[in-house]
């Protein structure tokens, strides 16, 4: 809405000269042009969609005392456009009478423009109680229009932002709640079972809150610029509530999504650790075993325990495969994560006890190779028949294939074997009657 420019010689002063024709026209012509923006203007807010809401509705809050102080300032935003109307409308009466008017015509219409509106009851410029009347200019009458104008429509145009803007997201967002919330107990994450479950009725509960309390106080949801813009609503809604509630809903929706996998992937996950434990178990089998094997047969050797499966890994499996059969996704999922993990530990100590047990009949057996493989070598070199060869070989060889067997004692009979051995074939070389 604009404001008018100042009317020559009719600053509503009594002693201003008074105006010739071609001024009284122009002030005229300016006062119409002047009069329709304004009646444009406050038509277009009698037909605003924010006002309409606002007038039919139960409001509370910082909303309800604004809109009450906008409605008084409705109500005296006509009165001053009615002022306007009525000094505009004397003064067009009077230039009608005659197309070349009389100094007497044109002095009544000075006086007109000059003496300003009728008596208009006001407020005190903030909203409040209107006033006594008094006479005022058509300037100022204009700069009243204009203020009033700009706050209520700026009540107007924020309300209907705050309406426009989050009650239809609070309901995409809810309708989503509604989606995941039905996903969730699908999967087991219900209110008292799992965290996630309580989130979901905390945010469902706040959607609610904030709704209810959007349509009663849009108001109390806009943040102004506070840049001094002249632009009706300078600001935008404030989402931090809900930006809030749909940050939350979106890790619940991670969660249950996690969860879905897991479901998916139950079954072969649980096939997995039952076959990576079965391996334990048979690998401890066969080390207990092979640790009686070493008793009876290596002596004087220290033959680490076995211990028997591990009774709390299959009290978890069990337990997971109860949940999988109560499909209970969410207890499934964290147990899952660190039974697999447990399950490949003790199938490697399983292996670490078998190598610790079988470790005396490794080294019988490497020096039962060892004793062959110099036999073999001295047989080359035809001196196999040589007594001490035949004396040392014997011995050896009964201790090695003796039970139990010395370790100790074997070793160093295979050394001092090797050594004679050693000795002959460099004779034979010598002597030019073996291999070189």
């Amino acid at each position: 809405m604009g404001v008018p420019g100042p009317f020559p010689s009719s600053a509503g002063r009594p002693d201003a000269p008074e105006l010739d024709r071609e001024e009284a026209d122009r002030a005229l012509a300016r006062l119409g042009a002047e009069y329709e923006a304004i009646e444009t203007s406050l038509s277009a807010l009698q037909d605003h969609a924010g006002r309409r809401l606002l007038e039919g509705a139960d409001l509370s809050g910082v909303t309800k005392e604004r809109w009450a102080r906008t409605e008084r300032s409705l109500t005296e935003l006509w009165s001053l456009f009615d002022a306007y109307t009525e000094v505009l409308e004397a003064a067009r009466e009077v230039r009608a009478r005659r197309r070349w008017p009389s100094a007497a015509d044109l002095a009544e219409l000075s006086e007109v423009l000059g003496r300003g509106a009728a008596p208009v009851a006001v407020s005190d410029g903030a909203g409040g109680e209107p006033g006594g009347g008094a006479r005022i200019g058509l300037a100022e009458l204009v700069d009243r229009l204009t203020g009033l104008y700009a706050r209520s429509l700026d009540v107007i145009v924020a309300a209907d932002a705050v309406w426009s803007a989050l009650p239809a997201r609070i309901d995409l967002l809810a309708e989503e709640l509604r989606r995941t919330r039905s996903l969730a107990h699908s999967v087991g994450v219900r209110p008292g079972e799992h965290p996630a479950g309580d989130d979901l009725e905390r945010i469902t509960e706040e959607l609610a809150r904030l709704r209810s309390q959007v349509i009663v106080d849009p108001l109390a949801f806009w943040v102004s610029s506070g840049a001094g813009s002249a632009a009706p609503g300078g600001g935008r809604p404030d989402t931090v509530r809900y930006d809030r509630a749909a940050r939350a809903l979106e890790d619940i929706r991670r969660e249950v999504a996690a969860v879905l996998d897991v479901r998916q992937d139950a079954e072969r996950r649980l096939m997995g650790v039952r076959d990576v434990l079965s391996r334990a178990d048979r690998t401890l089998t066969e080390a207990r075993q092979a640790r009686g094997e070493v008793l009876a047969k290596i002596a004087a050797s220290e033959v680490p325990a076995v211990s028997g499966p591990s009774t709390v890994l299959h009290e978890q499996l069990a337990a997971a495969a109860e949940y999988r059969r109560r499909s209970q996704w969410h207890r499934l999922s964290p147990l899952l994560d660190g039974l697999e993990e447990r399950a490949e530990e003790e199938l490697k100590r399983a292996r670490e006890s078998l190598t610790a047990v079988t470790a005396p009949l490794a080294v019988r057996a490497e020096l039962r190779g060892r004793l062959d493989a110099y036999r073999a070598r001295v047989a080359r070199h035809g001196v196999a028949a040589d007594p001490l060869l035949v004396e040392r070989y014997d011995l050896a060889r009964r201790m090695l294939w003796s039970a139990p067997c010395d370790l100790r004692a074997a070793e160093q009979a295979v050394w001092r074997y090797q050594e004679a051995a050693a000795e002959a074939m460099v004779v034979q070389v010598r002597d030019g009657r073996g291999e070189p």
